[in-house]
């Protein structure tokens, strides 16, 4: 990690009756606003280029055994100082990341309340701001409980808005995109099934939320370190278009329980006149504290197989057998007749492991291999697994043996099956399991209703569940993939051992459907912004039917688009989700996935418009590499590809995987075309992207 560069020297003002603070951010472009209001009461506004981002919008908590922090304040101190550093990330999209951003930090009291006083801090950057309440140690304040956080977000106008219905337990569902003032009117659509879900208002939507305004303007809002606090959703007053936090309440209603000294976690607002920029934008992550490990030597960005899409699409199961009544500990699997489909067995796992050592891949992640997956999908049934038993053709031992002398690493699976404190209670010995057979990566799952009963998946304690799961990994040297877990703030820049996260409708769902043509144009501004996404892409077969006749879903994508995935959803963390076969019959197009880098020293966004289209470039960690991928919805279009970020003067091969004249994501998905051509810095390409289809481009 990089020092501070430069750090501005602090500014200190004791100010007693001047209400309004100003401040800028460094290019001057955004503007804040702080001001108490009638009765004491905090707000705040914020300008981009002289345009009104956020109207006059309140800030507070209200509390359950103590006195609120909502009104009645006096401005006793702010601060201003600048901060200046550049930090290199443990892996990510940039080689080094820019942290400057001017800061406010407003002291105030309420007299009324013995002299208690509370800090709000705010942080204007080039692309946006971020605030938080702090509580310091004090006489008249220790310990309280969180009734509702109030802050507010007041927008200037109906703006379009790429939302999910408000929930506690779940983020997959099908991105709407619509205007504020259609929210209420499309939420019963909205809210698909799924086995755990909580809503909780006809406007309510969830974080981070990316809206456009009538002026151009692109605003997204969401949260940066979530930490010891409930997770954020938004709820709308749909004829004022004002925007209030909606913390996730526990078993018995309460939305927090708090110790003074303690904070929040940071409200964001990422602003421009330019959609790209929000991509660009690394505000979240500068949010975020430096690491806290001093040794990161073993987390590893990873490319992976596994045997899970053929689950997914129903070819084969995670149990061993059909029955529907099994205990662990007291079934004897050995006395069981097994399925004839359980994919997690020795031979079939070999094989996967194979075709990895074959084509350069890093590991394979076998889900299904521990017993007890028979009968607890959609139950509230607490002892599910123990996570080191494996089914009686799993072989771990041998497996081990075999994955090692092929250079190739196994990735443990945990699901919890929503029961926390059973895993809570396995946790050591399950990662303890996994250091001694060799696995330093797991893919982590909450299915279904959290047990304790009454909690939620975005709760403040499954909040410190899932950060104690991370940082108990962490003393084994393991790498974490959660799946229904709480959505990314940013902590994977603290906690880089958090190399990927689920929280959201992923691949999956076009085994069950399909998702549309345009949700991957979403995801980068939406799910994105707080982290990587473990997307699981790469699907080459996009008829389902061909594994399993009785599904007739179909990928909503061209081939070319998924493999444009690669780069335009970016994670660490990347699986090439068909099957070997599949692969096997279009190894010309595969050469991509097994090309592209999934660690970078650059990032370029190139286009962008959210719902639309998204053409990404992108430079290999430590190599003269680029690879880039362009995507569309369901609408065809031409893309324009520059190469301006190559070095002058140097001719480079490009190879282009490219739809087919004939394609479509609805009647000729498989249809693509390969190329290759010589570029340079000044080279311009236009290329024709069929209906929710893509391109991707090596260049080497």
């Amino acid at each position: 990690m990089r020092k501070p560069l430069l750090v501005a020297a602090l500014m200190l003002h004791t100010i007693l009756f001047v209400k309004a603070q100003e401040i800028s951010s460094p290019d001057k472009n955004l503007t804040l606003k702080f001001e108490l209001q009638e009765n004491g009461v905090p707000t705040y506004q914020l300008n981009y280029k002289q345009k009104q981002v956020i109207k006059t919008s309140k800030l507070g908590l209200e509390t359950k055994d103590v006195p609120s922090f909502l009104d009645g304040f006096s401005i006793s101190k702010t601060e201003q100082s600048t901060f200046d550093e550049s930090w290199d990330p443990v892996w990510g999209e940039e080689k080094t990341i820019r942290n400057h951003y001017n800061e406010l930090l407003v002291t105030l009291t309420q007299k009324a309340v013995q002299d208690r006083y509370i800090r709000i801090r705010f942080r204007l950057f080039n692309d946006g701001l971020g605030f938080r309440y702090e509580f310091p140690s004090q006489k008249n304040l220790n310990y309280f409980i969180i009734k509702e956080e109030h802050t507010q977000f007041a927008l200037t106008g109906d703006h379009k808005a790429f939302w999910l219905p408000g929930d506690f337990d779940t983020q997959e569902y099908e991105t709407v995109t619509s205007n504020l003032s259609e929210i209420r009117g499309k939420m019963k659509a909205a809210v698909t099934p799924n086995v755990s879900q909580t809503t909780f208002s006809p406007t309510g939507v969830q974080t981070p939320l990316m809206l456009k305004s009538k002026d151009g303007l692109y605003i997204n809002i969401h949260e940066a370190a979530l930490v010891d606090y409930s997770c954020m959703s938004l709820n709308l007053d749909d004829k004022n278009f004002v925007l209030e936090s909606f913390l996730t309440p526990d078993a018995i209603g309460d939305k927090g329980y708090m110790q003074a000294p303690t904070q929040s976690p940071w409200r964001t607002v990422i602003v421009s006149d330019k959609a790209a920029d929000i991509l660009a934008s690394k505000l979240i992550l500068n949010l975020n504290e430096p690491t806290k490990y001093k040794d990161v030597s073993w987390i590893k960005p990873i490319k992976y197989v596994g045997v899970w899409w053929e689950m997914i699409t129903g070819k084969s199961t995670w149990a061993y057998t059909d029955l529907e009544n099994v205990q662990l500990g007291i079934t004897d699997y050995s006395k069981t007749k097994p399925n004839g489909k359980h994919a997690a067995n020795t031979q079939h796992v070999k094989e996967y492991i194979d075709f990895a050592a074959k084509n350069g891949f890093d590991a394979v992640l076998v889900e299904g291999w521990n017993q007890g997956w028979e009968d607890w999908f959609g139950k509230t049934k607490d002892y599910v697994f123990d996570f080191v038993t494996p089914y009686p053709d799993f072989d771990v031992k041998e497996l081990h043996r075999y994955a090692a002398s092929k250079g190739v690493k196994i990735i443990m699976h945990h699901e919890t099956s929503g029961s926390v404190r059973n895993y809570e209670r396995h946790l050591d010995t399950a990662y303890k399991f996994m250091v001694e057979n060799g696995y330093n990566a797991v893919k982590s799952g909450y299915v279904g209703q959290i047990i304790p009963r009454g909690e939620h998946h975005y709760g403040q304690w499954l909040v410190n569940h899932y950060l104690y799961t991370i940082t108990k990994a962490a003393d084994y040297k393991i790498m974490v993939n959660a799946h229904e877990a709480v959505r990314p703030t940013g902590l994977c820049r603290t906690y880089p051992n958090l190399i990927g996260n689920e929280a959201a409708r992923g691949t999956e769902y076009e085994a069950f459907g399909g998702n549309n043509p345009d949700h991957t144009t979403i995801l980068p501004f939406t799910r994105l912004m707080g982290g990587p996404m473990d997307y699981t892409p790469g699907i080459f077969q996009t008829q389902v039917s061909a594994y399993n006749p009785e599904n007739k879903s179909f990928v909503h994508t061209t081939l070319a688009h998924q493999l444009a995935l690669y780069v335009t959803m970016y994670s660490p963390l990347q699986m090439a989700a068909d099957l070997p076969e599949t692969y096997n019959k279009h190894m010309d197009a595969f050469q991509f996935i097994k090309d592209v880098a999934v660690d970078w020293d650059e990032t370029h966004i190139l286009e962008a418009e959210p719902g639309d289209y998204i053409t990404i470039a992108r430079k290999a960690k430590n190599k003269e590499e680029w690879y880039i991928g362009s995507i569309t919805d369901e609408n065809p279009r031409v893309a324009n590809i520059t190469f301006e970020y190559l070095p002058k003067g140097k001719t480079y091969e490009a190879t282009i995987y490219a739809d087919g004249k004939d394609a479509s994501y609805d009647k000729n998905p498989q249809s693509y075309a390969i190329r290759k051509v010589k570029v340079t810095s000044k080279t311009v390409l236009k290329q024709q992207v069929a209906p929710g289809g893509g391109m991707a481009i090596s260049v080497k």
